[in-house]
């Protein structure tokens, strides 16, 4: 939550559930509403949006080696649910 931007969230009350697999993996919930962006461990139990992906390559991501884009045309993120979120959700964290 310490890189949201609730100004590029704008008026949003989003759910995305993140899984990452592999060594350091594990599932969380990330709630972005009223302004304010909360991260619990665990997946809710109804998401607009399911991130999955390898640990290693959300490092990556985070480190800015490997783009979003990029990933997911390699097939290294899978996506279900609300496709225009997901490519808005990145955008809200600085």
């Amino acid at each position: 939550p310490a890189a949201f931007n609730p100004e590029k969230a704008g008026d949003v009350n989003k759910t995305v559930v993140i899984e990452l697999t592999g060594d350091n993996g594990g599932t969380w919930t990330v709630k972005v509403a009223g302004g304010k962006c909360a991260v619990d461990a665990g997946a809710a139990d109804a998401a607009d949006l399911t991130i999955t992906m390898a640990a290693d390559d959300y490092l990556a991501m985070r480190r800015g080696e490997l783009q979003a884009m990029n990933a997911f045309m390699q097939g290294k993120i899978k996506l279900q649910g609300d496709m225009g979120l997901a490519m808005k959700f990145d955008g809200w964290f600085s």
